[in-house]
Formats: C-alpha cells, structure tokens, sequence
C-alpha cells in the first residue's frame, strides 16, 4: 500500500476524495479521538488517543498540501475581483490573531476554527453550525443570535461572551469557560430536555437563557 493511500485510510476516506472531505473526516475523527474526551486515569486509551491524533493530524497536512499543490503551478492568477469571495469561503488561517473583528453574519458553517484567538470578535448572526472550535479563544466575543447548532466547543474559552439568543442546540461545551457570558434567550432545551452538552462547563456568574444568575 503506497503511503497516500495509507493516509486515506487513516481518514476512513477513499482515495480521491475531495478536499471538503479529508477536512470534514478529520474533524470528525479528531471529536471521536481526542484525549480530553478520555477519562485521564486509563492511560492504555489515553496514549491510544495520542497516536491516532498523530496519524490522524499528518494523514490531513499531507492530503491537504497534495490537493492545494497544484493551485500555485497556474501561469495566470485567478481575476482580482475573485478573491473577496474566495476569502470569506474559507476559514482564517491556523494561528492568526482575528480578535475584534468583524465577522457579522458570516457563514463559517463547517469550517475549523480550532485554537484560534477570536476574542471580542463581532460573530453576531454568524452561521456556526458544525463549526469545530476546540479551544477557541472568544472571550468578550458577540455571538449574539449566531447559529451554534451541534458547534463542537471543547475547553473554549467564552468569558463574558455574549451568546444572547443564540442557538445552542447540539452544541458541545464540554469543560469551556463561560464564567460571566451572558446567555439570555439562548436555545438550550427542547421542552424540559437539555439539547447542550455541558460536562465541565464552567458557568460561574453566567446569566443563564431565563434570566438568572449561575451560583
């Protein structure tokens, strides 16, 4: 087996599929695998976790940089007037400083904002749904009626975020920080039924969706 296949595997993909597809397979292998979904004291699957985010991680960089290579080697580049459109399609770059600004109304849906620094952005009305932001930073951030429908949160950091009527409804906020975000209105619950996961979360001073003050 020649080692792009090998990487395709890794991703539980075919080979030849599409770029939205390795994207999309490893963000879903990486919610299955990473460690902080493992209880810490079973070091056996906590070091099995390590090393398939490993191969997980390398099997998407190698796939990624074979299907961007050829892009570059055009002889003419795409029209000038293309390129606003091409950059609101995609997500902002891995380690980029994005606090404060302004992504009013974007559809991010889908995209890996993973340990990104989105603090005090403006997310208002943003489309996130599905979006994978473990270990976001969006502390102060608005994301006032942004759709957070089934967003995967993992150990985010949403201190005095404001999240007011905002759809939370399948969200993931597995161990993140939302000491005094203000979430009222928000879309938790269908009837009595809690739709958030909130194992960890810290909700000390939280308005919560009815008003009151998190004890």
């Amino acid at each position: 087996m020649s080692d792009l296949e090998q990487y395709y595997r890794v991703l539980e993909l075919e080979p030849g599929a599409t770029l939205e597809e390795v994207n999309q397979a490893y963000k879903d292998l990486v919610f299955v695998w990473h460690p902080d979904r493992i209880p810490k004291d079973n070091l056996r699957l906590q070091q099995k976790a390590q090393d398939k985010l490993k191969a997980i991680n390398e099997a998407r960089e190698k796939l990624r940089s074979l299907k961007t290579k050829p892009q570059t080697t055009f002889s003419s580049p795409p029209p000038q007037q293309e390129k606003p459109s091409q950059t609101t399609q995609r997500p902002p770059k891995q380690n980029s400083d994005l606090s404060g600004k302004d992504y009013s109304r974007a559809n991010l849906s889908n995209k890996d904002l993973s340990g990104r620094n989105l603090s005090y952005a403006n997310l208002s009305g943003a489309n996130l749904s599905d979006t994978f932001m473990h270990k976001v930073n969006l502390r102060g951030a608005n994301l006032s009626e942004a759709n957070l429908f089934r967003a995967n949160l993992l150990l985010a950091d949403l201190r005095e975020a404001n999240l007011r009527a905002a759809n939370l409804i399948g969200a993931d906020l597995s161990g993140a920080d939302l000491r005094g975000a203000d979430l009222t209105g928000a879309r938790i619950r269908s009837g009595e039924r809690l739709l958030v996961k909130l194992v960890g979360t810290n909700l000390a001073g939280a308005i919560m969706p009815d008003g009151s003050i998190y004890q």
